[in-house]
C-alpha cells in the first residue's frame, strides 16, 4: 500500500513536469509510473483473492488469479514501451527544447521514490509471481529515472537536446525486456511446464528409491498458483501390504517431496503392481 500511494503523488509530479519542461523522458517515465500504480493495484486485489478458499466450483482455488494479473501487466508494459518508443523516435530528427534542471530534479525524486518501492515490496518478491512482476516494473522504473538524470546533466552541460528522446528508447527498451520476463515466467505457469528450480529426474530417482518403492510412473510436475509447486506420481509399492501399511509408506513419501524439493501439494497412487496400461506400452516399445 506504501509504494502505491508514492507512486500515484509522484506520477501526477512526472506528468506535470514533463510537459512544463518539455521531456519526452519524463512523460515516459510517467508512462511507465502509470503502469506501476495499475501492476500494484490489481497485485494488491489479486494477493486477496488468491488467499481465497477452494470452492466447489474452483476446487484448486483461485491462486491463478495472480498468473493472469501478471500476463496482463506483461502486455501492458509491452503496450507502454511501444508507444513511447514511437514518439521518441518521431523526436530524434527534431528534438525539443528541454528545460534540464527540472528534469534532473524530478528524475532524482523518482529514483528515490522507486527504490523506497521496489525495497518495499522485496522481502514477498520471492514468493509471488504477481508481487515479482510489479517489483520488476518499479526497478526498471528506477533504472528509467537514472537515463532521465543523465539526459537532464547531459543536455545542461553539452546542449545534447537529442538525449531526451534517446533515453526514453532505452528505458522502453528496459521496459519490453521485464515485460518479456513476466510474460515467459506467467505462460510457463499456464502451460503448466515443471517449475523452475525443480529436476523430474532427480524428483522420479528420490521417489524410486526411497524405502518400500518398487517403481514410479505417470509422475507429473507443474506450478499450482505463482509459485506453488505441485506433483501427482503413481507409486507401486514393495508388498504384500495393508491398507493402513500404504497410506504410511505415501505419507513418508509426501513429507520427503516436502523436506527435499518443495512440493507441498502430492497426491500419490500406491499401487501392488504397475498399471495395465503402462505394462502393454512397455510391451509395444520394446517390440
Amino acid at each position: 500500500m506504501f509504494a502505491l500511494v508514492v507512486n500515484v503523488l509522484f506520477l501526477a509530479v512526472e506528468v506535470v513536469g514533463g510537459f512544463a519542461f518539455g521531456s519526452l523522458a519524463l512523460l515516459a517515465d510517467a508512462a511507465h509510473m502509470a503502469t506501476d500504480i495499475v501492476v500494484l493495484a490489481i497485485a494488491y486485489a489479486a494477493l486477496r483473492i488468491a488467499r481465497r478458499p477452494p470452492t466447489d466450483h474452483h476446487t484448486y482455488g483461485f491462486a491463478r488469479w495472480e498468473v493472469l494479473v501478471a500476463q496482463a501487466n506483461g502486455l501492458l508494459l509491452f503496450a507502454s514501451a511501444v508507444v513511447v518508443s514511437f514518439e521518441a523516435i518521431r523526436r530524434l530528427g527534431n528534438p525539443p527544447d528541454v528545460v534540464a534542471s527540472g528534469v534532473v530534479v524530478i528524475g532524482v525524486i523518482g529514483l528515490l521514490v522507486n527504490i523506497a518501492s521496489a525495497a518495499a515490496l522485496y522481502r514477498h518478491a520471492h514468493h509471488s509471481l504477481n508481487v515479482r512482476g510489479a517489483f520488476w516494473h518499479l526497478v526498471s522504473d528506477a533504472l528509467g529515472s537514472i537515463g532521465v538524470i543523465v539526459a537532464g546533466v547531459g543536455i545542461a552541460l553539452f546542449g545534447a537536446d537529442w538525449l531526451d528522446p534517446a533515453m526514453s528508447i532505452a528505458i522502453s527498451v528496459l521496459v519490453a525486456a521485464a515485460a518479456w520476463q513476466l510474460l515467459r515466467d506467467a505462460g510457463r505457469v499456464l502451460l503448466e511446464t515443471v517449475p523452475v528450480g525443480l529436476d523430474v529426474g532427480a524428483v522420479r530417482d528420490a521417489l524410486g528409491g526411497a524405502r518400500g518403492v518398487e517403481a514410479v510412473h505417470h509422475l507429473h510436475l507443474w506450478t499450482m498458483g505463482s509459485e506453488q509447486a505441485a506433483l501427482s506420481a503413481h507409486v507401486v509399492l514393495t508388498g504384500p501390504l495393508s491398507l493402513h501399511e500404504a497410506q504410511l509408506r505415501a505419507g513418508a513419501l509426501k513429507e520427503m517431496l516436502a523436506a527435499d524439493f518443495g512440493i507441498d501439494h502430492a497426491t500419490l497412487e500406491v499401487e501392488c503392481h504397475a498399471c495395465v496400461e503402462d505394462d502393454a506400452h512397455e510391451h509395444a516399445h520394446h517390440n
